[in-house]
């Protein structure tokens, strides 16, 4: 399938992107899964099909303090507290019979602090989301409408785009973006097609590279390589159901637009309703994908079910 052709970005692109490839009403005036309507019965039939081995690949990063968040945006990482524990237990605290004892714990997380999806909630544009619906449906409550609950069951075909290793590099440099042309050499190189109802997981290196560096190195809200603006006709054109990156924000940053934030984002979740999955770890699926040369599999990433929600923590599992 050949590419657009792409030109300078401007405001026009993205009002040209916006209506053009908007699915609004596209699967009805009540739809609330967006592009997750993609996946039927007899795709995820046939994504469960490409399972050969077994092997099973967690893409989660552990909900930890070492993760990626510095406060931007409010956003800390994830605070795990006991409540209960075996040393209260053994000191006698806790008066039980029969001897019996119990550990309990919590947790205090931004529900996109971490491995996550974004719900269709998450993002406005002229006081509008996705398929129309009023911006002032999200209140302190939560989610009027485009919560996170919609994207309860999630089994499709997954097939990642490890671009690193299609340049010959160990990761993409902040500020790169990823366009058409790069997309199309990827599946190339890889023998692999983007087919409707697919999640794409495109790796650019970028967590692999800042991981282990104080402070991430500034992953969290900082330039980042990442998908173009140019880069939304490639994923409408395929009618995939979700995009998922290494990187704190799916889009190139510095972003395209001068004085802009995340513009991508109103095209691919307000216009669109993709799925977009940020801060997954891909570099042990991709390790494999480049020793078997498979670049496909089926993915099982349901978001917790919180309704109202505007995000959800998830553990996704690539199973070949």
């Amino acid at each position: 399938m050949a590419s657009e052709a792409a030109g300078p970005i401007t405001v026009d692109t993205l009002d040209d992107y916006y209506h053009r490839l908007s699915n609004w009403g596209r699967w009805g005036a009540d739809d609330q899964r967006g592009a997750l309507n993609h996946v039927t019965g007899d795709k995820t039939r046939r994504a469960a099909a490409l399972v050969r081995r077994g092997d099973v690949f967690s893409l989660q990063l552990p909900l930890d303090r070492r993760g990626p968040q510095t406060g931007a945006f409010g956003r800390d990482n994830p605070v795990h507290q006991m409540v209960a524990t075996g040393t209260d237990h053994a000191a006698g605290r806790q008066d039980y019979q029969l001897g019996w004892g119990f550990a309990d714990d919590s947790l205090f997380l931004f529900l996109q602090g971490g491995t996550q999806w974004d719900s269709l909630a998450h993002i406005f544009r002229d006081q509008k989301m996705y398929n129309g619906y009023p911006a002032t449906e999200v209140t302190s409550r939560g989610a009027g409408r485009n919560g996170i609950e919609h994207f309860a069951t999630v089994a499709t075909r997954g097939v990642l785009l490890d671009l690193p290793r299609v340049l010959g590099r160990e990761h993409l440099d902040p500020g790169e973006a990823i366009g058409p042309d790069l997309l199309d050499r990827a599946c190339a190189h890889e023998d692999v097609t983007v087919e409707q109802g697919d999640v794409v997981l495109v790796r650019t290196g970028d967590m692999a590279r800042r991981r282990d560096l104080p402070g991430w190195d500034g992953y969290s809200a900082g330039d980042a390589p990442g998908l173009s603006l140019h880069a939304a006709p490639w994923l409408a054109s395929r009618d995939i159901t979700g995009v998922v990156t290494d990187t704190w924000g799916i889009e190139v940053r510095p972003n395209e637009i001068p004085g802009a934030f995340q513009p991508l984002h109103l095209v691919l979740l307000v216009s669109m309703g993709l799925m977009l999955g940020e801060i997954w770890y891909l570099d042990e699926l991709a390790a494999d994908c480049a020793a078997d040369g498979v670049y496909e599999f089926l993915l099982v990433a349901p978001a917790l079910v919180i309704p109202g929600a505007v995000g959800s923590p998830v553990n996704p599992q690539a199973i070949k």
